[in-house]
């Protein structure tokens, strides 16, 4: 029998919106420290003592307008931060007290005006010049931003149907719907950058011509597509990207077995494997080393817990097992941990002869991405597979910046790291044309 498309309701965002006085009990709980750490601990710098106290006496926009000063991606940062790890891991009350509820106060004062349509920015004085923003993702959108309320004339471009990158394609729905990155796409636009979509850049050619037509490139690439296994039956595993993809824009074609299979412990892993578990299936996460070297967050995979997920450690896919071209298991072998490889974790070696086989009707992989190939065929410098870039992010070429996932050779990739690199590129750009074009005028 064809499995059921899931249920509507499975895939609402996890966490309702505050009411008026929920978040101006919240608020008031906030001590509006002098130098707050959570400030501190924010990769972009929103001040979030004064967006609080904004909230707390009732000005709604006086607060989004604080929030999307430094952030203009608030609302997916409010959904899709570690906060745990950043601003309210950092809060003073998180010690002997519960931390303020910084996210969802977040979200609070930003929906409201993003609902509402209310646009807090105006495009800045026009400059004459042009800059080309390949790549709507969180890096691209928040460059472009800066960029139009800097005056210049911004272009994004997008190769897919919806522009919004990560935030409209990659996020799960519990904790980002589509039309919130669509409200965040609709005020750039606002700003006056033209979103062109189903455009795509392939080449160095295709670059070149970017170089002629403007005065700067930025390039939000992402990265590349999810690795190869190389193990037989790869071709029934599917992709989890494209599971969480599915269950966004498309959830009613979204068709998931009753005994799922995740490889990888991640945190698109885990996203996957709550899809999966949301839709109805019995869901079943493999790891080749143990919880204590996943890469998902502890929150994260005490989430998946709570969701009734469940773990295998040190368990390696070794072949997908199908008859008649529907999948009846995941073929693995046990592991151990030996010396530490090159990431510093221990390195998990076969068991001879541990072979076994995990019954199951459906396979996704969720393993990580490749570096962006991309910046190959563009001819830019790279460091360990990524694109080199230096402290303003200005990559090998001239006049061409990179930020987000492509460049993210340190430190972990995020979507406010993201954000914050458009930023500093944005001021990288503006300085340098500024001192190309002193009286701002038109490039020749």
């Amino acid at each position: 029998m064809e499995p059921a498309s899931p249920p509507s309701f499975a895939f609402q965002e996890l966490l309702p919106p505050f009411t008026a006085h929920e978040a101006a009990v919240e608020a008031n709980r906030c001590l509006y420290c002098y130098d707050a750490p959570c400030l501190q601990a924010c990769p972009t710098h929103i001040d979030i003592p004064t967006f609080i106290r904004k909230i707390s006496t009732g000005n709604l926009r006086g607060s989004a307008r604080t929030i999307l000063e430094s952030n203009f991606l608030g609302g997916t940062c409010a959904r899709v931060c570690p906060v745990q790890e950043l601003c309210e891991g950092a809060c003073v009350l998180g010690k002997d007290h519960t931390p303020i509820a910084i996210g969802r106060l977040q979200r609070y004062a930003v929906d409201h005006v993003q609902e509402r349509g209310v646009q807090l920015f105006q495009p800045g004085t026009p400059t004459g010049l042009r800059v080309a923003v390949v790549g709507s993702g969180p890096a691209g959108i928040s460059a472009s931003a800066e960029l139009a309320k800097l005056g210049h004339s911004v272009t994004l471009f997008e190769r897919r149907e919806l522009a919004g990158g990560l935030s409209t394609y990659g996020i799960i729905v519990l904790r980002e719907p589509v039309e919130v990155a669509q409200r965040e796409v609709e005020a750039l636009k606002a700003l006056g950058v033209t979103v062109t979509t189903q455009t795509e850049l392939t080449d160095r050619a295709g670059l070149d011509l970017l170089l002629s037509e403007y005065d700067a490139v930025f390039l939000g690439l992402g990265l590349g597509a999810v690795p190869a296994m190389g193990i037989p039956g790869e071709a029934h595993i599917l992709d989890g990207l494209g599971v969480i993809e599915a269950s966004k824009v498309a959830p009613e074609t979204l068709r998931l077995g009753e005994r799922v299979v995740v490889i990888g412990a991640g945190n698109t892993a885990i996203d996957a494997a709550t899809v999966a578990r949301r839709a109805g299936a019995d869901t079943l996460m493999v790891y080749r080393r143990t919880e204590h070297e996943m890469t998902a967050y502890r929150h994260e995979y005490e989430f998946a817990l709570h969701e009734g997920i469940r773990f295998t450690f040190l368990t390696q896919p070794i072949e997908v097992v199908a008859e008649g071209g529907q999948v009846t298991g995941l073929k693995c072998v046990q592991m151990r941990l030996g010396a530490p490889d090159s990431s510093g974790r221990p390195r998990p070696e076969a068991v001879p002869g541990s072979e076994f086989v995990i019954p199951c009707d459906t396979v996704i992989k969720a393993i990580g991405q490749e570096k962006p190939a991309l910046a190959v065929a563009l001819g830019l410098e790279l460091e360990g597979g990524y694109i080199r870039v230096d402290d303003t992010l200005a990559t090998s070429l001239p006049r061409v910046y990179a930020g987000g996932d492509c460049v993210r050779v340190r430190g972990s990739a995020s979507t406010v790291m993201a954000v914050q690199d458009g930023k500093i590129a944005a001021a990288a750009i503006h300085a340098a044309l500024s001192m190309a074009v002193p009286e701002h005028g038109a490039a020749d």
